[in-house]
C-alpha cells in the first residue's frame, strides 16, 4: 500500500480503566506486577502524552471520543444497566460516520457502550462491521449470580454485525468468554487488517480492548504467568495482545502510512480486588480527582510525529475526534459546537508547539465537579474517593497539579486570579450550552 499523507489508516486501541500509573512507560511496569514491554517501546516510537484527559467512566469517555462534544451535550453522561435506554442519540454525528462519508473503509471489534438495540450498535453509526460486546465485561457474572435467571435480567451477548444488516448474538458472555474476549477481539481485527491491505482502500479501526475491566481474568495461557494474581497476568495479557496488532500493522508494510493511538478510557477501577493505580495522582474514576481525569496516551505516525517525546500539555479526549478527522482530511459537522481541537501541530511538533488547548471543565453527569487550567484545578465538588462525597464547596477548593499533584492543599485564597480564567471558560461554555441544550437524562424517564 502505498504512503499517502493525505489519507493516512488510523488504528485507534483504548484500554479499558487503565490507570495512569500501570504501564511501564508511566512508572508501573514490574512494579505494578507485570512488564509491559510492548507498550513501553510504541511510547519510544512516537508521542506520549502526561496531561492526557478523559470524562468520569465507560460511556461518557467513548461518547467525547466518537463525537468531539462532552457528553452533557450528548446525554451520555454515565454507563447505566442493561435494559435501560443508552447510547448516542440519532442525530449525534460518530467519527466512524465521518470518515465514512471520506471513503474510509471502518470497523469496530471490541467494547461499544454506546447503545445496545437496533438502530444504534456499530454498525448503525458509520462502522461497516463490528465485533464484540454492545455494553459492559461486569455482566459476564451474571449467569454465575446468586438468583439470577434471564427472566429478570437479560443475558450479555457478544455479537457482530454489518452495515445494512441486523446485528445478531455470537455467543453468551460468561466468565469463560471473558477470558477469551481479547484474544476474539484481536484475530477478528487481525483478519479485518489483511483484507483492507489486499483492496488496498485507506481505513480506520476502532479496538476497544476489554482489559483492565472487572471482573479482570484472564486467558487461560496467561493465568498464573506473573505471581501476581489475575489483575498482574491480565495486564500482561493487554500488552501482549497490543503487540499482537503492532506486530501485525508492521508485517502488512503499512506502518509508515499508519497512525495508530493507544489510549485509556478513563482512570483506575476502585473496587477490590480489581483496583487499580493512577501513579503519583489521587482517586480514581468517578471522581474529578486527576487520578480519574488523567490516563495513559501515546501516538505513532513515522515521519510525522517524533520518535521518544513526551509532554506535559493539556490534551482532552474529545480532541482526538477532531485530531483524526483532520488528519485524514475528513469534514466534521458545522451545524453544532465541537468542543474537540484539532491538535495535528502540537502532536507533529511537541518540542517547539504548545498544545492548543489550556483548560477544560469536567462534569460528572449533570453536575459541574471540576476546571482545570493550565497547572491549575479548583473543585466545586468535593468527592476525593468514590462515594465519599462532602457535597457542593461553599468556598471552591484550588490546587496547582504541579506542585500539590495529589490536590492535597487548597490554596485559593493565595490564588484568586486563577478564578478569573476559569470563568472565562465556564462562561463561554455555558453560552454554547444556552444555543444547544442537553437532552434530558434518560435515567429519568423511570
Amino acid at each position: 500500500m502505498s504512503r499517502d499523507l493525505n489519507r493516512p489508516n488510523v488504528v485507534l486501541i483504548l484500554a479499558d480503566n487503565l490507570g495512569w500509573g500501570e504501564l511501564g512507560c508511566y512508572g508501573g511496569g514490574v512494579l505494578r506486577g507485570a512488564a509491559t514491554p510492548r507498550i513501553d517501546k510504541l511510547a519510544t516510537e512516537g508521542l506520549l502524552l502526561h496531561n492526557f484527559n478523559v470524562e468520569s467512566d465507560c460511556v461518557p469517555t467513548r461518547s467525547a471520543l466518537m463525537t468531539g462534544r462532552h457528553p452533557i451535550r450528548t446525554g451520555c453522561r454515565q454507563s447505566v444497566p442493561a435494559g435501560f435506554p443508552q447510547g448516542l442519540t440519532q442525530w449525534e454525528k460518530t467519527l466512524a460516520e465521518c470518515l465514512k462519508d471520506n471513503n474510509y473503509a471502518t470497523a469496530h471489534h471490541g467494547k461499544w457502550h454506546l447503545g445496545d438495540i437496533p438502530g444504534r450498535y456499530p454498525s448503525d453509526r458509520g462502522f461497516d462491521e463490528w465485533f464484540g460486546i454492545p455494553r459492559t465485561t461486569d455482566e459476564t457474572q451474571f449467569t454465575s449470580s446468586l438468583g439470577y435467571t434471564p427472566e429478570v435480567a437479560d443475558l450479555p451477548y457478544i455479537m457482530k454485525g454489518k452495515s445494512g444488516e441486523q446485528s445478531e448474538n455470537v455467543a453468551v458472555y460468561d466468565l469463560e468468554k471473558r477470558r477469551l474476549i481479547d484474544e476474539m477481539l484481536v484475530d477478528q481485527s487481525k483478519d479485518w487488517l489483511s483484507r483492507q491491505v489486499n483492496e488496498e482502500k485507506a481505513f480506520f479501526l476502532y479496538h476497544p480492548l476489554v482489559h483492565l475491566h472487572f471482573p479482570t481474568l484472564p486467558h487461560q495461557s496467561f493465568a498464573g504467568s506473573t505471581a501476581q494474581g489475575d489483575f498482574a497476568d491480565s495486564m500482561a495479557e493487554m500488552d501482549y495482545r497490543v503487540g499482537q496488532l503492532i506486530d501485525h500493522i508492521d508485517n502488512l508494510g503499512i506502518r509508515d502510512n499508519t497512525i495508530l493511538i493507544f489510549a485509556s478510557d478513563n482512570g483506575p477501577e476502585f473496587r477490590p480486588p480489581y483496583r487499580g493505580t493512577a501513579g503519583p495522582w489521587s482517586g480514581t474514576y468517578h471522581t474529578a480527582m486527576e487520578g480519574s481525569l488523567r490516563v495513559p496516551f501515546i501516538i505513532r505516525w513515522p515521519g510525522q510525529v517524533p520518535e521518544a517525546s513526551t509532554s506535559n500539555d493539556i490534551v482532552h479526549v474529545t480532541d482526538i475526534f477532531s485530531t483524526i478527522a483532520s488528519m485524514t482530511g475528513s469534514p466534521v459537522p458545522l451545524d453544532r459546537p465541537i468542543d474537540g481541537i484539532d491538535q495535528t501541530e502540537f502532536f507533529k511538533n511537541p518540542n517547539a508547539i504548545k498544545s492548543s488547548r489550556t483548560g477544560f471543565l469536567f462534569y460528572i453527569k449533570e453536575e459541574l465537579r471540576a476546571i482545570k487550567w493550565k497547572d491549575w484545578k479548583m473543585h466545586y465538588v468535593w468527592e476525593p474517593k468514590v462515594n465519599q462525597s462532602s457535597g457542593r464547596l461553599e468556598s471552591p477548593y484550588l490546587f496547582n497539579t504541579v506542585r500539590d499533584p495529589k490536590e492535597e492543599s487548597d490554596i485559593l485564597a493565595f490564588n484568586t486570579w486563577v478564578v478569573q480564567p476559569m470563568m472565562k471558560l465556564k462562561s463561554e461554555f455555558d453560552r454554547s450550552l444556552k444555543y444547544d441544550p442537553a437532552p434530558p437524562d434518560p435515567l429519568k424517564q423511570f
